[in-house]
């Protein structure tokens, strides 16, 4: 698997706004996601992927404030090869792939990948991918073959609801008190899940309600406490409270650093006591991963 870089905040703009794709050197996300597909209308695709091409031209990677991600239209339009030719010359960070139908569709775009990045003197293997795993009804039944399958460029899984709800003939993916419905659930818990058996990181999908910051900030919480690292958004005034969210409180780096201390002073031991209560490797890998977290995003 490709190790990109860690994520909370993956932020969608509209690959057809030039006032939108302005803002992005300002922009507090961990990654924006210039889209080619779902907010851009099919007669304003081939200006969008010029826009595109063009930010993505203007600062190269690893010389960038932001990661740039791509979501390519799926290969059910017929547009996803268009997309590919204009945008990889510029040298995503890495690519969004919507509406899979399982494992084979992230490999036969990694082999389109494979073309373009020596066709534009990348890096072979260069282009992480991450699909929305969960948008056909055919996908969340595939989503276990994801632990086992050849795909070194897989960098994440994601999944959606809207879509699905489309997919599905749903009139509606959540109930009258604003809860995913049981059949969205499944879904999402299977995509954390499959991600984690992957060995790749999950990433929660929208808050489509970008008024509700306290819904956003309590949904995120709980997505980082059930195991996922970083939340999609669809607007900038989401990007500062998942962030906070998904990092780390001040209690529990204390926390982290007292378990690891106390194994550091008790080297080849399985167990050490901390505050009347056993702490096993367990709970030390999980402090290791609560102080990485903090450092890798400290002062951001």
């Amino acid at each position: 698997m490709i190790a990109a870089a860690p994520m909370r905040s993956l932020l969608f703009i509209p690959g057809d706004s030039e006032k939108k794709l302005a803002k992005i050197e300002s922009c507090r996300a961990d990654a924006v996601i210039l889209d080619l597909e779902d907010s851009v209308a099919p007669d304003n695709k081939a200006a969008a992927r010029d826009l595109v091409a063009t930010a993505l031209a203007s600062r190269g990677r690893g010389d960038r404030p932001v990661q740039l991600w791509v979501r390519v239209n799926p290969f059910d339009t017929g547009l996803t090869l268009a997309d590919l030719a204009a945008i990889m010359r510029g040298a995503p960070d890495g690519i969004i792939q919507p509406k899979i139908d399982g494992p084979a569709c992230v490999s036969r775009l990694s082999h389109y990948l494979d073309a373009m990045e020596v066709a534009n003197g990348l890096a072979l293997g260069s282009t992480p991918i991450i699909p929305i795993a969960t948008e056909t009804a055919v996908a969340p039944f595939r989503l276990g073959e994801f632990a086992n399958a050849d795909l070194p460029r897989l960098a994440g899984l994601t999944w959606g609801a809207e879509d699905l709800a489309a997919a599905i003939g749903a009139t509606g993916n959540r109930d009258a008190d604003g809860r995913f419905g049981q059949t969205f659930l499944l879904a999402r818990s299977l995509c954390l899940l499959a991600a984690h058996a992957a060995g790749v990181p999950a990433y929660d999908t929208l808050h489509v309600d970008f008024r509700d910051e306290e819904g956003l900030r309590a949904g995120s919480r709980a997505a980082r406490a059930e195991g996922f690292s970083g939340r999609l958004a669809i607007h900038p005034a989401q990007v500062d409270p998942i962030n906070a969210a998904f990092m780390p409180s001040a209690e529990e780096i204390a926390h982290a650093r007292r378990i690891r201390d106390a194994f550091a002073a008790n080297p080849g031991v399985g167990t050490v006591g901390l505050d009347g209560k056993m702490v096993d490797i367990p709970h030390l890998k999980a402090a290791e991963k609560v102080l990485a977290l903090a450092d890798r995003f400290a002062g951001r």
